[in-house]
């Protein structure tokens, strides 16, 4: 089994070092580089070529959010976690929506962070429903009326299926809660999804969530999404 290349990004250099110990720890995971700020991590990425970057937000001179921008406008952009110390603020909403696969907090448990690493790099976001829930209240609770408008345009141009899997995706399903809820195969599903992907110039379900909520489809089909 190939490993996952990691790259670790923090100006702290006792947050790397624990990071490294609690990767050390799993034989699927190789860390492949270190950064001690945003200003270095694209010619790392050049060098190293990893799968999967843990960003921190806060740093002294480029900080992650510019650098997750910067990576995620590339081609064959690498997956990015965001480690920040809050659950929902404009930092974390800003790195989302540039393109982070999702973030884990600074305090969470070791084997936590481990797997976060291993769902980016088979494709998952790493948003629990509830903490989804929470950045997208606060999203929307922020969004002017000219994003919700903008939003609700670019929804439009899904077809109905794509739009119900958009919705489920919104929600915070799995591809296999999405496929029991619509009746479809989970093959269908990714293949919708990636559709979705495609027609909204997204990157990840991450941004396909924040998107669906910010046109406040969610608010007009109830709280549960139906």
């Amino acid at each position: 089994m190939t490993a996952i290349r990691l790259l670790l990004v923090d100006d702290d250099p006792l947050v790397r070092a624990g990071l490294a110990l609690m990767m050390g720890g799993a034989d699927d995971i190789e860390i492949v580089g270190e950064a001690t700020d945003g200003s270095e991590v694209e010619a790392l990425v050049d060098r190293t070529r990893p799968d999967v970057v843990l960003m921190d937000i806060r740093m002294p001179s480029v900080d992650g959010l510019t650098a997750t921008e910067r990576l995620r406008a590339r081609e064959k952009a690498p997956q990015i976690i965001v480690l920040t110390t809050f659950h929902a603020d404009e930092q974390v909403l800003r790195a989302l929506r540039a393109g982070a696969a999702g973030f884990v907090l600074k305090d969470t448990p070791p084997v936590e962070i481990v797997d976060a690493v291993r769902r980016v790099a088979a494709g998952e976001p790493v948003l629990s429903p509830a903490v989804t829930r929470k950045l997208v209240e606060h999203a929307v609770g922020n969004a002017a009326d000219t994003r919700r408008a903008r939003a609700r345009g670019r929804v439009g141009s899904l077809n109905d299926r794509e739009r119900d899997v958009a919705l489920a995706v919104g929600k915070g399903l799995s591809n296999a809660e999405i496929g029991t809820a619509l009746y479809m195969s989970v093959a269908t599903v990714k293949t919708h999804v990636s559709r979705v992907l495609a027609k909204l110039d997204l990157n990840n379900r991450v941004q396909i969530a924040l998107l669906v909520h910010d046109a406040g489809l969610l608010d007009r089909a109830g709280g549960d999404g139906h």
